[in-house]
């Protein structure tokens, strides 16, 4: 298919208007942007360029940081309605850029100013930012002492990208990150959780690190010659890619404001229910959050602590929860980053059953 039809195809209507593929499969998902035409053959999305306009607001939207059930506001309800949304949000934004300035201004004060191993160059900001997001999937000591293996991070290079991983059983964080040079051949090795924080901490002060892997140790180093140590773990790190690629089609897709999504969990306590209706997600115990959901109702338990640490390993203002069925594993994710998935498994309700409606 190409334009002599009216349609083109994902890759050249994401050029068109500023969106990566990624994002428009997302807003197809979330039900904001729908694709003119989709292939039933190859599942191939196509757009007419009549749908430009209503992208580009889109991403303008998305850039000033407006969560998604906002910005349907904006983009489908009335003018008067869309004005108050986002008079509103000038206000939020206003106030959480102060905040952020004088905390990074505290922290700028307190800032004192192998030849066969594997290695790949990424920025140091970027490998904090990954070891963040992965770390919390961690296991707790406790269980580490048994499976010593879960209270590392999986470090992997590939002759594409560089990946940490970490599970506890009941979660599990992938990021992806693509370095600026890779070197050397397939290496994997799984370290030590707090010296990977630790060494994390001390790269987001460097510009650009190399991470370096030669099957029995792992090391992070800086173009000024300071290097980091990170201890290996023995043992065999579960097949994380099987849990990610060997789950049954998904059912349910839930749009929430990720910060409200948090805050209403911790006031609920204890083993949490979701209830996914029309226009919001109840949460048992606690107030209702806004919400966009396609497939049909859906009720759903999590331990709260585990659903709280995947949100706040995100980034944006909004997250996805991808659910098959209320016994297997949940994707949380978001559109500002592909790079990174969380999968957190539910647990029985306060009934003592599974649920869905």
């Amino acid at each position: 298919m190409d334009d002599s039809d009216g349609l083109v195809s994902i890759g050249a209507f994401a050029h068109r208007v500023g969106l990566a593929p990624s994002a428009l499969r997302f807003y197809d998902d979330c039900g904001v942007l729908r694709p003119a035409f989709v292939d039933e053959t190859t599942g191939y999305r196509y757009y007419h360029p009549g749908q430009e306009p209503r992208a580009v607001l889109v991403r303008r939207l998305r850039k000033a940081g407006l969560p998604l059930t906002e910005a349907t506001v904006v983009l489908d309800g009335p003018r008067a309605q869309a004005r108050a949304v986002l008079e509103e949000h000038l206000e939020r934004t206003r106030e959480t850029a102060a905040a952020t300035r004088s905390e990074i201004e505290s922290i700028l004060r307190d800032l004192s100013p192998g030849a066969t191993a594997s290695r790949a160059r990424v920025g140091g900001a970027e490998l904090a930012s990954a070891v963040r997001q992965v770390a919390p999937a961690v296991a707790e000591p406790a269980v580490a002492r048994e499976f010593p293996v879960l209270g590392g991070v999986l470090v992997e290079l590939d002759p594409l990208e560089i990946r940490l991983a970490a599970t506890d059983r009941y979660r599990l964080a992938v990021r992806t990150l693509r370095p600026d040079l890779i070197a050397g051949g397939p290496a994997r090795v799984v370290v030590d959780a707090t010296a990977m924080k630790e060494a994390a901490a001390w790269a987001v002060r460097h510009a650009e690190v190399e991470v370096e892997l030669d099957g029995s140790a792992a090391r992070v180093r800086e173009s000024g010659g300071g290097v980091r140590t990170l201890p290996v773990v023995e043992g065999a790190f579960p097949d994380y890619r099987m849990l990610l690629e060997d789950r049954p089609a998904v059912r349910h897709r839930l749009i929430a404001d990720r910060a409200a999504l948090r805050d209403r969990l911790i006031e609920a306590g204890g083993t949490v229910t979701l209830h996914a209706e029309d226009h919001h997600l109840r949460v048992a115990g606690a107030a209702t959050v806004p919400a966009i959901r396609t497939g049909p109702p859906l009720s759903i338990a999590f331990d709260p602590v585990v659903l709280v640490a995947a949100l706040d390993a995100g980034v944006g203002p909004d997250v996805l929860l991808e659910v098959c069925d209320p016994l297997s594993p949940v994707v949380v994710r978001s559109a500002d980053q592909g790079s990174f998935t969380t999968l957190v498994m539910p647990v029985l309700d306060r009934s003592g059953h599974h649920r869905e409606t």
